[in-house]
This record gives structure tokens, C-alpha cells and sequence, in this order.
């Protein structure tokens, strides 16, 4: 379990291929920021547990299925958002994205995805593990790899979010610069 700098830092770098995936720069852009507070979905179990005494952290909310579940409700919703907001421009153009729903969708999706996994690459120390293909398999999934306060491995995360995402955005930027207009006429 990484603390909130490393669940951004991870979101950051699920999201990243969005500037290989779409056409345009901007869309891509707007996935990536679309998705980003996604990440933090997971942890709403520790609002939820001071509500209801039977949810417990890592539980139920860190499984594949809750985050598919939650993107397919909320998804489409932060989908037909941004088509209101950003439609038919290059923040959101709809012939690279072909759907705003499916669009909301994976923006949400992915960014959840990645707090579980972030999520397993530390020992269960101060949490339960977590189980991501519950109800299909029961037991935990865990890598042991960092100590959840290691403040040089959230930072790691973000720093490398923030650079993969800044190196691809300059990336896509040279091999699909914008076609110049000619008003000459």
C-alpha cells in the first residue's frame, strides 16, 4: 500500500499511454486529467468504514469488480461531462475518442486499477492485503516490495508520473504537430 503521492504517481503512469492512444494531443490530455482523481477511488472504504462497521480497508473496494462496476456508473456520466464541456474540440475530439461513454469509462477504470495495483506491491504492515479477483479467487496478492511510508518510493511514483506523462506529451506533440492552415486563399 503506497500513501496518496504514490496512488497519483501510479494513476499518472496507467494513464500515460492515453498520448499514444488518441489522435490529438489535448485528448489526450483531458483523459489523463479526466482520470487522474479516479485513483484515489479505492480508499473511499475508509469514509465508508467509519459509516458502516463491516467494510474494512482493502476489502471489497479494492477488487477488479468494484472499479468495474464504479466505471460503469460513473464513468459514462464524467464522459457526457466533458463532451458537454469539450466536445468537438481537440480537448475532447470525439473521432479519436469514438465514444464519450467509453472514454469516461476507461478514464476511470484505468486510474482505479491502478490504486489496487499500487496497492500490492507493499507487505500487508498497517492494512489487510488486498484480494483483486475476489469473487473469483479469495486469496490476497501482495509483493512485498516497499514499506508504506517510504517517502522515496511515493515520490519515486509521482516524479516518474510527472516525467513519463511530460516526455510523451512533448512526444506526441513533434510527430503530430497540428496541420497549418492556409488563409491565403
Amino acid at each position: 500500500m503506497v500513501d496518496v503521492l504514490g496512488h497519483v504517481g501510479m494513476a499518472l503512469l496507467w494513464l500515460a499511454p492515453a498520448w499514444l492512444a488518441f489522435a490529438h494531443s489535448e485528448t489526450a490530455a483531458t483523459f489523463v486529467v479526466a482520470g487522474l482523481p479516479f485513483g484515489m477511488v479505492p480508499d473511499l472504504d475508509l469514509v465508508f468504514s467509519q459509516i458502516f462497521r463491516t467494510i474494512r480497508h482493502h476489502g471489497v473496494f479494492h477488487t477488479i469488480l468494484a472499479i468495474t462496476v464504479f466505471a460503469a456508473i460513473i464513468g459514462p456520466i464524467v464522459g457526457t461531462l466533458l463532451e458537454k464541456v469539450a466536445g468537438g474540440s481537440d480537448w475532447l475530439s470525439l473521432e479519436s475518442t469514438h465514444d464519450s461513454y467509453r472514454f469516461g469509462f476507461l478514464a476511470v477504470w484505468i486510474a482505479g486499477l491502478s490504486h489496487i495495483f499500487a496497492d500490492m506491491l507493499s507487505a500487508p504492515d498497517i492494512a489487510q492485503a488486498v484480494e483483486p479477483f475476489w469473487p473469483l479467487y479469495f486469496e490476497s496478492i501482495s509483493f512485498d516490495l516497499v514499506w508504506y511510508n517510504a517517502a522515496w518510493f511515493n515520490w519515486g511514483l509521482l516524479v516518474a508520473g510527472i516525467f513519463v506523462n511530460s516526455v510523451l506529451a512533448l512526444y506526441t506533440r513533434n510527430i503530430n504537430p497540428k496541420a497549418e492552415v492556409d488563409n491565403s486563399g
